[in-house]
Parts: structure tokens; C-alpha cells; sequence
């Protein structure tokens, strides 16, 4: 018996957006073995979006980055992480 695969997606035509109370939330679509199945919405309080942020950042840091996007165009806080690691 093999398990359902669940694939969970940002909607690609939605920006994260800031709620009335604050929160953060991020539309999602969420996919069962390839066939759509529901929309949901990823909310986040300010302090969960923060830490979400820096540990992307961090896990973005790696050798492939310079792939994806070079040094002078990543965000700022992308290059404090290269500066910091790079000194280690």
C-alpha cells in the first residue's frame, strides 16, 4: 500500500501579505498525487516570519547561490550571512 503524496506550493500569483491583526499570511495550494486539492493560507505571526526569514536566509547560503542569483543582486540580508560564514 503506497501513501498519498502531498505537495504543498506557494500560489506563484500571490504576495505574502499583512493581515488587519498583524499576521503574516502566505497562500498556498495544496496537492494530493498531482490533483489539486484545496487552497490554505500559511499565517504567521511577526516574530515566526522574522525567524522563518533568517533561517532561509541561512539555508540559501550555500554553494549553488551564486547560481541562482549573484553576490551584488542578493538582498542585504543575504550578504551579511556570506560576510559572517565566510569569516568562520
Amino acid at each position: 500500500m503506497s501513501a498519498d503524496q502531498v505537495r504543498v506550493s506557494r500560489v506563484p500569483s500571490k504576495p505574502v501579505r499583512r493581515e488587519a491583526d498583524g499576521a503574516l499570511s502566505i497562500d498556498l495550494w495544496l496537492r494530493r498525487d498531482g490533483a489539486f486539492e484545496a487552497d490554505a493560507a500559511l499565517r504567521l505571526t511577526p516574530a515566526e516570519a522574522e525567524v522563518l526569514h533568517a533561517q532561509l536566509c541561512y539555508a540559501l547560503d550555500d554553494e549553488t547561490a551564486a547560481l541562482i542569483t549573484p553576490e551584488a543582486s542578493r538582498p542585504d540580508c543575504r550578504k551579511a550571512v556570506l560576510t559572517s560564514r565566510n569569516r568562520a
